[in-house]
């Protein structure tokens, strides 16, 4: 397969003649620059201009030649132009009245992205010509800057979407079996020593072997990518010398960010190589997407593409229509409840599902996704367009169910199909181990057996709970448990930043240490975490890095960090606590008993007994008051009452495993339980200890029933039923 780099444009750029250009009158549909072997169909949504002029540019230059499209249907622009080819560069410029006061900010002198643009080259260069405005002027975002930006503006590129998949066959991993790898491409390979220096930080440098055999030998399957689609870096960042390096402020719904790839200009396919690479390893492709705003800010903000083209119907703009509603917190709210905004956004997923290959997304801020005019609406007009969609009905669908609108923390609110990343789950987990717990230890174990509270009454199965410690937003695990505060002074923000409700401890000191014992404790710690994690019922999320115990110094909010702070070291990596976690995942994919597709009812099959028990550190059953007052319990689970079939029909059976949790600082003494065994006979055999860091040791002496075993502090332990 062969690399087809972007050709040059055969527009004659010496006469710039637009009337050299056969234009045709083309079709509406589909949107976007999209060349079919002989020409260029050119297609634009805008209901408010007067004009449109497709600008064709030089692909490295500035020159254009200005193309009136003169049809236009349904509020589309369009028009066909014979003998382009892939690799031409072009934009837009629209005429319309210049009214913000009244919601429009449309201005011909400022040279637009296509919404639609499979591919972007150049990046923006700051200027105060790339805003509307005159910035400055004593009326701010009421004037009018008559200055033209052609210089500062990324050029859209005409791809050739062409490509050999080779009988690319999508992994589709269960929900029930999936263990989802959170990364951010750059992050993952920029120090890797088996990717070569040329391909670190590409989309080609995480297709790479030695970086497929990392997440392959850990355990997981699904990389869950941090935004690929084309970003934009806020000019306070750049004159920081800093980047929006997470990604999470979108300029192009369909291009592949141009910063991921090797060669100039091949970021589409190298995307698709990608994706054709990890799914050849049986790994699926996630997409973190931003669909709830985009990066062009707030009335101050930049015209770059959607507020040039029709501000009024691409943005929710507030009763003053000169404002925007701002349910995001980043200046503008992307209006899909318009029918239009709706189809781009549409048009955009099953574009990454069809041509891209990719396996399902992750929605940045989904909460805004289903407001109506205002308030949430779990059946609001994008959940049903997405609900009946036969190419989106195939794709995992995760929602991160909160924004900061008004009701925007909706964990446990979402429909049918939709998985959610449960904030609850997290603060759960943190806060028992860190022995914050006292009155809330029903929490924790409700947290632990999936969230039921949340999820069951909708109809939705354990897999709607995405269950995580850690996440790219907050501290890495091992900054977790080194940590009381956050310390983001890199970020240039006098430590303003990134939150406060970090739930963390530091093990009694903060930061970097060389003493032994707080060393200890904190590997402990990070067991203990890895552990809840792999044990509880739900879809397991793990963040990149964690298992080598990379840390970030204390930085909780390192979304402009382009540097040593976010990049992992593999040169240190922790190397025992990377076999722990692969031991523990080998563990968790031997047991479908830690990995239920339904809820446990107290219950269990005719003759198996009860699916699950919790008892207190002595034995007996846990009471009413016993969830109130202790940091310590153990939790019987029974292998042989898993209430699912396999494919062949056969009715799943598992080991049977006895949880021993405790969060307290000293030693606890448990005697084991004997309640769900009828003969009252029963050995067990220890087969994870936190505490030793031992996973499947066989030289583990076995224990009788009703044994004491000393826990340590802060440490938990699994012990499998071997009679």
């Amino acid at each position: 397969m062969t690399t087809r780099a972007p050709r040059k444009s055969r527009v004659l750029w010496a006469t710039l003649d637009p009337a050299s250009l056969d234009l045709r009158p083309g079709s509406p549909a589909p949107l976007g620059a999209i060349w079919d072997g002989e020409g260029v169909n050119f297609a634009v949504y805008s209901s408010v201009a007067q004009s449109v002029h497709l600008c064709l540019r030089e692909f490295e230059g500035f020159r254009e030649a200005r193309v009136a499209l003169l049809e236009h249907n349904s509020h589309i622009w369009h028009g066909y132009i014979p003998g382009l080819q892939p690799g031409q560069a072009y934009g837009y410029r629209v005429s319309a009245p210049y009214a913000p006061a009244s919601g429009q900010r449309a201005n011909d002198q400022k040279l637009l992205l296509d919404p639609y643009a499979r591919a972007l080259a150049g990046d923006v260069r700051w200027d105060d010509a790339l805003f509307g405005y005159r910035v400055g002027a004593r009326n701010a975002d009421l004037s009018l800057d008559r200055r033209d930006d052609i210089e500062q503006v990324p050029a859209c590129l005409v791809v050739d979407s062409r490509f050999d998949w080779q009988e690319d066959a999508a992994p589709k991993t269960p929900w029930h079996e999936s263990v989802i790898y959170e990364l951010q491409v750059k992050n993952f390979t920029a120090r890797h020593p088996g990717v070569p220096p040329e391909l670190r930080g590409t989309f080609s440098g995480l297709a790479h072997p030695a970086a497929i055999e990392h997440l392959r030998s850990l355990g997981v399957t699904a990389v869950e990518l941090l935004p690929v689609q084309q970003r934009l870096s806020g000019r306070g960042l750049v004159e920081r010398g800093l980047s929006d390096h997470w990604g999470y402020n979108t300029i192009g719904f369909f291009a592949p960010d141009a910063r991921f790839a090797s060669v100039p200009g091949d970021q589409v396919n190298e995307f698709k190589r990608m994706v054709q690479a990890l799914h050849r390893a049986g790994l699926e492709v996630i997409l973190d997407v931003v669909y709830n705003h985009t990066g062009e800010g707030n009335q101050l903000g930049p015209t770059l593409s959607f507020r040039g083209l029709d501000n009024a119907s691409y943005y929710r703009l507030a009763e003053d229509r000169r404002f925007y509603t701002d349910y995001t917190g980043v200046g503008n709210t992307f209006n899909t409840a318009h029918p239009q905004v709706l189809q781009l956004v549409m048009d955009s997923l099953r574009y990454w599902v069809t041509d891209m290959h990719v396996d399902g997304f992750r929605f940045d801020l989904a909460t805004t996704l289903g407001r109506g005019a205002q308030r949430f609406k779990p059946w609001g007009a994008f959940f049903a367009a997405v609900h009946q969609d036969p190419v989106l009905a195939q794709s995992k669908l995760i929602a991160e169910p909160w924004d900061l609108g008004p009701d925007g923390y909706q964990v446990g609110n979402f429909p049918l199909r939709w998985s959610e990343w449960n904030g609850k789950f997290r603060d759960a987990m943190r806060d028992y181990w860190r022995a914050a717990t006292n009155g809330r230890l029903g929490e924790f174990a409700t947290r632990l057996t999936g969230s039921s509270d949340l999820y069951e009454p909708s109809g939705r199965q354990t897999s709607a709970s995405v269950n995580f410690v850690t996440a790219h937003d907050g501290f890495t695990l091992r900054d977790l448990v080194s940590y009381n505060a956050k310390h983001n002074e890199a970020n240039g923000d006098n430590n303003r930043d990134g939150t406060d409700d970090n739930r963390s401890w530091n093990c009694g000191v903060e930061g970097e240490t060389d003493d032994p014992k707080v060393l200890a404790l904190r590997t402990r710690q990070r067991r203990n975490f890895f552990v809840t994690l792999l044990l509880s019922q739900g879809v397991p999320m793990i963040l990149s890095g964690d298992e080598i115990g990379h840390t970030q110094k204390g930085n909780n909010n390192a979304y402009c960090q382009d540097s040593d702070i976010a990049w992992l070291d593999w040169e240190h990596a922790d190397q025992e606590f990377l076999s722990f976690c692969r031991g523990v995942l080998a563990f968790y994919h031997a047991h479908p008993v830690f990995r239920r597709r339904q809820w446990f009812s107290g219950r269990g099959p005719h003759g198996t007994g009860a699916d699950i028990g919790w008892f207190r550190p002595d034995g007996a059953r846990m009471q009413g008051e016993d969830w109130d007052k202790d940091h310590a319990l153990q939790i019987y689970i029974n292998g042989a009452a898993v209430p699912s079939r396999d494919e062949a029909g056969e009715r799943i059976l598992d080991d049977s495993f006895c949880l021993l949790f405790n969060a307290r600082a000293e030693e606890v003494e448990f005697r084991l339980p004997v309640a769900e065994v009828t003969d009252g006979a029963q050995s067990w055999r220890q087969v994870i200890d936190t505490a030793s860091g031992q996973v499947e040791a066989q030289t583990q002496e076995q224990l009788a029933a009703q044994a004491l075993v000393k826990l340590e502090g802060r440490s938990l332990l699994v012990l499998r039923r071997i009679a």
